[in-house]
């Protein structure tokens, strides 16, 4: 018998459960001479129309599975948005081109939408953010996470920004926490903020004290206690907007933009070109490229916006995948410096230096150099790393710039109580994270207060290398450039040493204005 000979006979053949049922049902009640007709009569049929919806906002807000309790902690942060709406839209309008590419990928999961709104905890929906502990991008990953799911990390890119590499790596890592801590929701919160080990222990020490393990019973760090009623409160405003007198902002219940295949690397000045839009809002659309082109060796895609895929897509197919990138083979001559070389093809000394597979920046005459060039001016590429890092670097007002070189045993906390600023704002104004390792030779912004620093009281910081003299000990030092003595052993690592010796090279970090002379 052949499947449909199968089929057939079973429709010939076998009465639905539901058919069987109502026959007998129909039997006993004597409902079995009335005909079809009569019955159609008596069922009342109401025409019911579906509203379409059109704002992924209300999307999320009408699909929300976690209760949201009656809370203080709730209720604080609740009318913190309420008083501030402005960051509402705010983050509304970082999250327009991303948000329904989210949600799309939470209803595939089939997971809460309410997950959706970690973005606006965690970085306030900016792909850019870089904040304490190294964490990156909209959705606030650290290295080692980024790295255990999957999110590549180099010079070129940085899959913790890329929009749909870290949504996909965020979502499976909360897919993780919710079947670590046994479907509950609140504890995979708390948990990608502070750590699954963190929330674990805080539970069996609860257990062990025969007290509640809900997320409210747990000590945990204050960051911790607040993040999750952070968006607990945000999912009520979405929920409830009459309730609270708030209009949600508007975006688009459709996509806004789409991922094209490139297949190969690409400027995206000139990829910008192609697709005739502004290079500003390519790198907005994908903020994972750290520099002026996509990376070597991928990922070879750009999200565009939708009304420009079909112009770029025809463009690119007339660009020979040689063409997408300016190359220009270099011979080194005699006094080349590498930075030089840099300075005049308009890239950068890191840049030779990953495509040549250099270790240092030595190089030897006649050594053959492979130089990839931006085709536009490097400040052009707005969003790149250095272009952020050069815009956080700009004067404030008032004060005056300082390069330090870091030199071995050189840390964030040493240099800022050296230049006598706060440790914090030093890692801002070098975008990085107050705990991140610095490297030998790395060149630090450091701003000081006014230049008349002796009549302000402020001082002058220099950093500066002293070659010892003969008859000089660190106690006649010290009091020379009118620093500490424990100071000098520390910057110096002079711990276990006794004695200095003539010639010697020591690190010093002075004001000018009071070095006794």
């Amino acid at each position: 018998m052949t499947p449909e000979d199968r089929s057939n006979d079973e429709q010939t053949t076998i009465k639905p459960v539901v058919a069987q049922s109502q026959e007998a049902s129909n039997k006993k009640s004597g409902l079995d001479s009335i005909t079809e007709e009569k019955i159609a009569k008596l069922i009342v049929t109401e025409d019911i129309t579906v509203e379409p919806i059109d704002n992924v906002w209300v999307r999320i807000s009408e699909q929300m599975l976690i209760p949201i309790p009656d809370n203080a902690r709730i209720a604080k942060h609740r009318n913190w948005y309420l008083k501030h709406p402005q960051h509402l839209k705010t983050v509304s309008q970082r999250a327009e081109p991303f948000l329904y590419l989210i949600v799309e990928e939470l209803e595939r999961r089939n997971l809460p939408l309410e997950l959706a709104l970690l973005p606006v905890v965690e970085s306030a929906f900016d792909p850019f953010a870089y904040s304490h502990g190294s964490a990156s991008g909209m959705w606030q990953f650290v290295p080692g996470t980024a790295k255990r799911f999957g999110l590549e990390q180099n010079w070129w890119y940085d899959g913790r920004r890329d929009v749909l590499a870290s949504t996909s790596a965020a979502l499976t890592y909360m897919e993780y926490l919710n079947r670590r801590f046994k479907g509950d929701w609140l504890h995979a919160l708390a948990s990608y903020n502070s750590g699954e080990g963190r929330v674990g222990r805080s539970i069996k020490r609860n257990q062990k004290s025969g007290l509640p393990t809900d997320f409210w019973s747990l000590s945990l760090p204050k960051e911790t206690e607040a993040y999750v009623p952070k968006l607990l409160a945000l999912a009520d405003i979405l929920q409830n907007p009459e309730k609270y007198n708030v209009t949600l902002p508007v975006i688009d219940n459709e996509p806004a933009i789409q991922q094209v295949d490139v297949d190969s690397q690409i400027d995206l000045a000139l990829a910008a070109d192609l697709a005739g839009m502004e290079v500003a809002q390519l790198q907005r659309l994908n903020p994972g490229f750290n520099q002026w082109a996509t990376a070597p060796d991928g990922p070879h895609t750009l999200l565009i916006p939708n009304g420009n895929v079909e112009k770029f897509k025809t463009a690119l197919a007339r660009t020979d995948a040689k063409g997408r990138l300016n190359w220009v083979r270099y011979k080194v001559k005699s006094g080349d410096s590498l930075s030089e070389i840099a300075q005049n093809y308009n890239t950068s000394t890191k840049i030779i230096a990953s495509v040549n597979n250099l270790n240092s920046n030595m190089i030897k005459i006649g050594q053959a150099l492979l130089i990839p060039m931006a085709a536009k001016e490097l400040d052009y590429y707005k969003f790149s790393e250095s272009s952020r890092i050069s815009r956080r670097q700009e004067k404030p007002a008032g004060r005056f710039k300082v390069v330090h070189k870091v030199q071995s045993g050189d840390n964030l906390w040493d240099i800022s109580r050296a230049y006598k600023v706060d440790y914090k704002s030093l890692a801002k104004w070098n975008n990085i994270a107050p705990k991140d390792a610095l490297k030998i030779n790395q060149k630090l912004v450091v701003w000081q207060g006014k230049k008349q620093g002796s009549a302000n009281g402020k001082g002058i910081m220099r950093n500066i290398t002293y070659k010892v003299r003969q008859g000089d000990s660190l106690a006649r030092i010290a009091n020379k450039f009118n620093v500490k003595v424990k100071d000098l052993v520390r910057w110096n690592g002079l711990a276990n040493q006794k004695y200095i010796q003539p010639g010697q090279a020591l690190r010093l970090y002075i004001d000018v204005t009071k070095v006794n002379t």
